[in-house]
Order: structure tokens, then sequence, then C-alpha cells
């Protein structure tokens, strides 16, 4: 992996960063790195409530990611942190879960350069875009296919982002 500070960052954000958002930034990490570009792109997540600090991934998520063989790239070592307006700075593409994310994180940019790196994450998935489903429901409150749901979801978005970020980076 290249310096982080020369690497495109993607940020996906969600509530709390124990469901949505890590669950996107293992299965994308992954993708890049199938997509011979893990020393070109970064991926983190991070949440817009402050509820969750510090917590672990919901077992859920892990169970999920595991069933469909997402590479263990540290399930167990992330924790929740929370993404503030500083944290653009740190971002080239901030990609959020639902519509009350991109709210919040639309509040907290400090210019449209902030404001222009915010995409909901199935804004790259065709068939969510035609159907007019961006957000993503939280699987906090389901059960297993809740889990199953959102994996799908993020599936179905990850060939719009490489190929987005392929476009960004010049790859």
């Amino acid at each position: 992996m290249t310096d982080s500070s020369d690497a495109y960052r993607i940020v996906v954000v969600c509530w709390g960063n124990i469901c949505r958002s890590p669950m996107a930034e293992f299965v994308l990490r992954q993708a890049f790195e199938d997509a011979g570009l893990s020393d070109r792109v970064v991926v983190s997540s991070a949440g817009t409530s402050t509820e969750e600090l510090g917590r672990p991934m919901d077992r859920r998520t892990i169970a999920v990611m595991q069933r469909n063989s997402v590479r263990d790239s540290g399930f167990r070592t992330k924790r929740a942190v929370q993404f503030r307006s500083d944290s653009f700075d740190d971002a080239d593409l901030v990609l959020t879960a639902d519509h009350i994310h991109e709210r919040i994180l639309r509040d907290r940019a400090r210019s449209e350069e902030d404001r222009a790196k915010i995409r909901m994450l199935r804004s790259f998935d065709p068939e969510a875009v035609a159907a007019g489903t961006l957000g993503m429901d939280d699987p906090w409150y389901g059960d297993d296919d809740d889990f199953d749901i959102t994996y799908a979801e993020i599936v179905a978005a990850t060939p719009g982002i490489i190929e987005y970020v392929r476009s960004e980076i010049g790859a």
C-alpha cells in the first residue's frame, strides 16, 4: 500500500459505524484489491453519530461478511469513529448509506468542495437509481436477512464505484 496521502481516499458513512459503513468498507477494500488498485485506493468508514464510538462492528455484520467470504482485513479490530467536518480533509469521496447521512454531511461540510465529495453509495447501482431506492435501511433493527439485503445492496453498487474511481485516478 502506498502512503495514504498519495492514495484516493474513500470514506463510507452511516449512523453508528457498526453495520452498513464498515460492511461497505471491507467489501470495497476487497474489491479494490481484486481490481489491482489497493496501492492506489484507501477505504475507511465512519458514523455521523457518537452513540457507538469505540465499539466494535455488530456481530451480524461480521457474520454476513464471513458467510460471503469477504477477506478479514481487520474485522475484530475495527472500532466505530465519527465523521466530523474536518474529516473531509482526509477524503476524496464520501459515500453515504442513507439520505439522512447525506443531509447531515452536507450540513457539516465547510465548503462546496466538501459537498462535492458526498455521494449516496447506492447511486452507483444503476438498478437502485432506476428504482429510486438509493437509501439503505439500517439492518441493526432487523435480523440476518436484513444484513444479507444490506450486503447485496453494497455488492450491487461496487462495480459502479470501482469504475468511477478508476476514472478519477486515471487507471
